[in-house]
């Protein structure tokens, strides 16, 4: 008796899942940058709060990872075309 055993398909093929991989280290990387910062005294300001790290790159870094991961999602597999 053969029984009908299809292969599962996934959603996305594997270029898609490494893309949306990068994506997702591109953001973790964004949010690394944002980090720290911290201040000893809250008495004391700390200048560093605005600096260009914080205020443009690391921003800039986790929108071009929401980018990236968006492609990864919206790009076709070339078995469906």
């Amino acid at each position: 008796m053969k029984e009908n055993t299809k292969k599962p398909e996934f959603l996305f093929s594997a270029t898609n899942y490494k893309i949306l991989i990068i994506g997702l280290v591109v953001i973790a990387l964004g949010f690394i940058l944002m980090s720290g910062g911290a201040n000893e005294n809250p008495n004391v300001f700390n200048e560093d709060v605005y600096s260009f790290r914080r205020i443009r790159l690391a921003p800039t870094v986790v929108l071009i990872g929401f980018g990236i991961t968006i492609y990864s999602i919206l790009k076709k597999s070339k078995s469906e075309k």
